[in-house]
């Protein structure tokens, strides 16, 4: 069982829930603040696969936040997250996070307790860094690394620096892991391949088969293939969902 729903309250972020041991999770460049089982951890940015059950527990419930926007709510540069999932009193006071996930306990769903946290939290954090949004949209729309520097007003060595925090890596990796997105996204809705691999911006459709095998450890067929099987009920979002291979 997996759901989600947009917050009506933290810009671009997605609250969703899960049954059962856990699921693969592909790379999509966000951050996650999960609830699980009493505990509040958090997940970085995701360089490839991670495992299901990486994570114990049988019931599961998150808030995904837009790339980039996590680490202003965390106060943790994202690249000290990258490929990990720790717990929240590992970033945070101990005590904190125990009144923290008493708070969350309090509500019959624990999303809508970690959404308050989250809309807490950005409330203090201050309005987001412009910068981080418009990097996220040239590289969505498919530009490349040298343009978006000058467009920023920054070099690239500068944007290399500012994407490791606010990301957890560079923005040749974000640019690639959301061209996957996209392309997953093309797949799944029954678009032909070599026609994915275009408008998706691959070089050809055997490009697009290494970054497949490369991000999400499996082939464009299987992912497919699970998808029509009920594997992959999540929507696909732009910015990037939770999903399984």
């Amino acid at each position: 069982m997996y759901e989600e729903t947009r917050s009506a309250v933290v810009a671009g972020a997605v609250l969703w829930r899960a049954g059962g041991p856990g699921r693969v999770v592909l790379p999509d460049g966000c951050m996650d603040l999960l609830w699980v089982e009493g505990r509040l951890l958090v997940a970085g940015t995701d360089t490839g696969p991670h495992p299901a059950g990486e994570v114990p527990g049988g019931a599961f419930a998150g808030i995904r936040f837009a790339p980039g926007t996590a680490p202003a709510l965390l106060g943790v540069p994202a690249h000290e997250l990258r490929d990990r999932r720790v717990g929240l009193a590992d970033l945070w006071p101990a005590r904190e996070v125990r009144r923290l996930a008493g708070q969350v306990a309090s509500y019959e769903d624990p999303r809508a307790g970690l959404e308050a946290l989250a809309a807490r939290r950005a409330a203090g954090a201050g309005p987001p860094d412009p910068l981080v949004a418009e990097v996220v949209a040239r590289l969505r729309a498919g530009q490349a690394v040298a343009p978006i520097a000058a467009a920023v007003g920054l070099g690239e060595r500068q944007l290399h620096r500012r994407s490791l925090d606010a990301f957890g890596y560079g923005p040749r990796t974000l640019g690639r892991v959301l061209r996957l997105r996209r392309a997953l996204a093309l797949a799944r809705a029954g678009t032909p391949y070599a026609e994915v691999a275009g408008v998706a911006g691959y070089a050809d459709q055997a490009h697009l088969s290494r970054e497949v095998r490369a991000l999400a450890g499996t082939t464009l067929s299987a992912y497919v293939a699970g998808a029509a099987d009920g594997a992959n009920s999540e929507t696909p979002q732009p910015s990037g969902s939770r999903t399984t291979a």
